[in-house]
This record gives C-alpha cells, structure tokens and sequence, in this order.
C-alpha cells in the first residue's frame, strides 16, 4: 500500500444471486406492487428497494422517526412479504430477507442516501452486504435506485447512511440498457481512518497503542516473538488448507525471526481446532488457519461452543479458491446435465464425499440436491484430502472441492470437473461452465482462508502478525506457488478481514434459512 490514500479492496466473490441464484429474482429490474415501483436485487443479500419519496418521506429521516411510524412499517412489511414471493424465496414472514430498503437522492452524482430495515426496524447504520446491493441497483439503469447513466469502467460509489457512509467500487461492462456489473468491492483507506471518517474496530488501533503507550501491556512491548508460533490447521495433513498454510511457514518463519509449525487438529468439522485457538494465551504464539468453514457456513448451521467473530482476533485474509463439481474420470457423465439424468433414474446410487458437516464439500452437495432434486448418499471423511482420494478412485462419485484441492487430480486425470460453483468461469479453466450456467442456480461457494489470533491479543501483535503474512503474500515465489494450486492470493488488513466475516455471517445465516438446512437437517441426509 503506497501512501495513506492508498485504496485497499475488499471484494465481494459470488455476490451476484447470492440466495436465489440470479441478480434481479423476478426477471426485470422495476416491480409493481400495490401501485409502487419497487426493485428486488439479489447482490451479496436479497434486498427490495423503494424510492423513499414514492411512500411521502424524504430519505433523510433518522432511524427513530421511522420506527415510530407504524403505518409506514407494516406497509413496507406488506410489500416484503409480496416482494419475497416473486423473487422465489416462498413465505418470508419468518425470514429477515429480502431485506427492505429505501433510497433517496445522495449529496453527489456519485452518492445515494439509504435506509435501511431488518423487518420491522430500521438499521442505524448500514449492513456492507446491503450496501453492495443498493451501489449495484444505483450504477445499473432501469432501476428505482439508478443514478446518472455511467460509462464502462470502474466507478467510486458512495452509499449514505445514519451513521456515516460505505464506499464501494463498482466495475460495469457494457453501456444503456446493456450495462452489467463485473464486480463490487469495499473501499478502505488508511487516510479516512486516520481522519476518523472510518471507524474500524477498537482493537485495529485501540487509543493504548497510540495515544498512551505507556499503558500497553507488558506483551505489548515486549520484542514479538520471543519463541516457535503454532498455526493450528482445522483439517488433516495433505489436505488443501494444510498444503497453503505449510507454503506459508516456509517465508514466515524466517521473516520473523522464529520457527512456525503447522499443527494439524482436525476433526469436528474445525471446531476442536478453533476452540482450541479461541481458549488459547492471547499472545500471538497460537494462530488458527481458519477459512469459510470455520468462520461462514458451520457457524450459520448450528451453535457451535465458539464465536467466530468475538472470540478471534482478525490478522489477515490469505486467499480464495473456487469450489468445482467433480466426478472419477471413470463415471460415464461429461456435463452436469448428464449427472442430473443419470441420479434421476431408478438405477442411480451414487454418493458424495463430505470432508465434514459444514464443510463447503457438504454443504454445497446438499445445495445441488436441493435446488436439482435428486439424492446422493452422504459419505463423511474427516478432511478434504481422503475425501478427494476415495473419489478419485472411483469408491465415491461426486464431490465439491476447492480448485486448489482437486488440481493434482485434475492434471493427473484422476477427476473430470463438470462445472464451476461460483459466480463466473475461471480463467485457469474457461471452457468449464458455472452451475448457473448449466441450470442449477443457488450454488455458489467461493473458499476463503485466513489467519486468527485469540481475541484480546495485543494490537503490536496483531499488526505484526499482518505485516508479516502480507509480506509473505507478496513474494513471487508463493503468489505462483499458490496460484499454480488454484487459489488466488489476497492480502487485507485486520479490519477488512473483520468485514468479511460479518458479511459472511449475515450471507450464508440467510442461505441456511432459506434452503432450510439447519444442522439437523444436514446430519439425516
């Protein structure tokens, strides 16, 4: 990062019909409902969007005022509930989504003032994911939130809220009526934290490590570190997560002065190993490899004896790697269309691997069943990497691995991949179509995987730890390294990563609820 106006992006992967599998649910960007204009958008959150002027309001009253309006609730609760059955979600009266939200005129061609709503209660500040959905709805046309038509490119928005603003980078391709978004990210910079525009959690750069530092703990000042830093990796050795956090201790040692060893406690879909890292010393010396299982899905199915926000302490984002749906080289299916055909008939009795409950392999298995009808037996392992091997062998048939697992077996032709389960193709591997594409919408899991200290670990520790890990992540040797494995290298700051997690919360909570997997359910397939 060059300077403190540096940009940092914090990007949104599979964004785009996140819970229904498609960016506008109803198949056109304006709706009428009972005589109003609204537009239902599925970006990062199912989101129904009204002009806050067509319901007499002006857009800039506080929260308060609006809850107080019981009128204007219970209309927008009708309109929800309406709005949630044409972009197929069913009967949301128990659902917090889609998420309502009004919209007004912001204070620059490039702004737009939103409000807000849980059912029945209007934010007072602003989710990130919401503020995804209302930047999409605002650069594309033919929308109630569409602003000035906008060229080709990339362009800064701003998203006004009660308690400040979120800005978010939008990439359009195409222009007019054609204009499509390519991506969205939030913006976070060095100098508007520094200016207090943006407030990050307090223990990114708590008042002790600034202003008195005098008053920082005696770890705090101590020389870091004095002795070997564990990373605990929730799954077996030879897996995927174990292969990216061993290429990572080979420049990380070194660069700190100290030995790094990897320790693999798997088991209990991550549970053992984050409940092990989150009781840990707050000293920087036990780390956790965590990643989308650990800190997005598993959390969203059950109650888990952790908390994967408040008992961790962020240090950094390592990368993402997408999820492909893949088959033995010797199962008799080139296309997903094949796969669906053959499970339907009488004669199918094929299984999926599953590296464990929650995992991204059972949970997307699951999905496909859903959203395609058909059965697949479940068959647990205790990581992705004998689960991958039973498949490439033929004893189990179906899987849903990261890339950066399933790479060795793909270039070896032990697997044929069918599709991609995310947002777009991948350039590594452009003739394979997305599950969209091939007709299975809702099934988009892109893997994350980053790095955690216990909560309440000195902020010179965490800050360390992070200049560390993205000093690593710079070097050319590990970025083709990783690469050349499937995954694509992404640094962050503590805070970016803070953002991740809570947004991955509020996504996959509202995937769980509207498929209706809870942990039960999951545990009888």
């Amino acid at each position: 990062m060059a300077g403190t106006a540096a940009p940092v992006l914090l990007n949104f992967l599979d964004a785009w019909g996140a819970v229904t599998g498609q960016l506008f649910p109803t198949g056109q960007r304006i709706d009428v409902i009972d005589g109003l204009k609204l537009t239902c958008i599925d970006a990062a959150m199912p989101l129904m969007i009204l002009r806050a002027t067509d319901l007499g309001l002006s857009g800039r009253e506080r929260p308060a005022e609006l809850d107080a309006n019981t009128a204007l609730l219970t209309r927008i609760e009708a309109l929800r509930l309406q709005a949630g059955q044409r972009m197929g979600l069913g009967d949301v009266s128990n659902s917090v989504v889609p998420k309502p939200v009004l919209v007004s005129a912001g204070d620059s061609a490039h702004s737009i003032t939103s409000r807000y709503f849980t059912p029945h209660k209007c934010h007072a500040s602003h989710a990130v994911t919401g503020a995804i959905g209302v930047a999409t709805a605002f650069a594309l046309p033919g929308t109630v939130a569409s602003g000035q038509a906008m060229a080709a490119g990339r362009h800064a928005l701003v998203v006004l809220h009660p308690a400040g603003q979120i800005d978010v980078e939008v990439t359009l391709q195409g222009e007019g009526p054609q204009a499509s978004v390519q991506s969205a990210a939030l913006v976070r910079t060095v100098r508007k934290i520094m200016q207090g525009v943006l407030h990050l959690p307090g223990y990114v750069f708590p008042p002790a490590s600034i202003d008195a530092p005098e008053a920082a703990t005696a770890q705090g000042r101590r020389r870091f570190p004095q002795k070997e830093v564990h990373i605990i990796v929730p799954t077996s050795a030879g897996g995927g997560n174990d292969t990216m956090a061993r290429t990572l201790t080979r420049k990380l040692g070194p660069l700190l002065g100290q030995s790094v060893v990897v320790d693999n406690r798997a088991g209990a879909n991550g549970t053992i190993a984050s409940e092990y890292v989150a009781a840990a010393q707050a000293d920087g010396y036990t780390l956790l490899f965590g990643y989308i299982a650990t800190h997005g899905i598993n959390p969203a199915l059950q109650k888990l004896r952790y908390d994967p926000v408040a008992d961790f302490a962020p240090i950094g984002l390592i990368g993402y790697s997408p999820t492909l749906l893949v088959v033995p080289a010797e199962l008799p299916v080139h296309s997903v269309e094949e796969l669906v055909r053959l499970l339907r008939s009488s004669a199918s009795r094929l299984s999926y691997a599953s590296a464990g409950e929650g995992t991204v392999p059972h949970f997307a298995a699951e999905l496909f069943k859903l959203q395609t009808g058909t059965q697949l037996q479940r068959v647990d392992f205790s990581g992705a990497a004998p689960a991958i091997a039973d498949v490439a062998s033929g004893l189990v048939q179906v899987m849903f691995p990261s890339l950066f697992t399933a790479q060795p077996y793909l270039r070896s032709g032990k697997l044929r991949a069918l599709a991609v389960a995310g947002a777009s193709r991948l350039p590594a591997l452009p003739e394979l179509p997305t599950l969209l594409e091939a007709g299975v919408p809702g099934v988009a899991l892109t893997q994350w995987y980053a790095l955690f200290a216990p909560a309440k670990t000195p902020a010179p520790v965490v800050r360390q730890l992070n200049t560390a890990l993205n000093t690593v992540l710079q070097d050319p040797e590990i970025v083709a390294r990783m690469e050349a494995d499937g995954a694509r290298v992404q640094t962050s700051s503590p805070g970016e990563l803070h953002d991740l997690l809570m947004a991955e919360s509020e996504k996959w909570q509202a995937v769980v609820l509207q498929a209706g997997l809870r942990g039960e359910v999951l545990l009888e397939s």
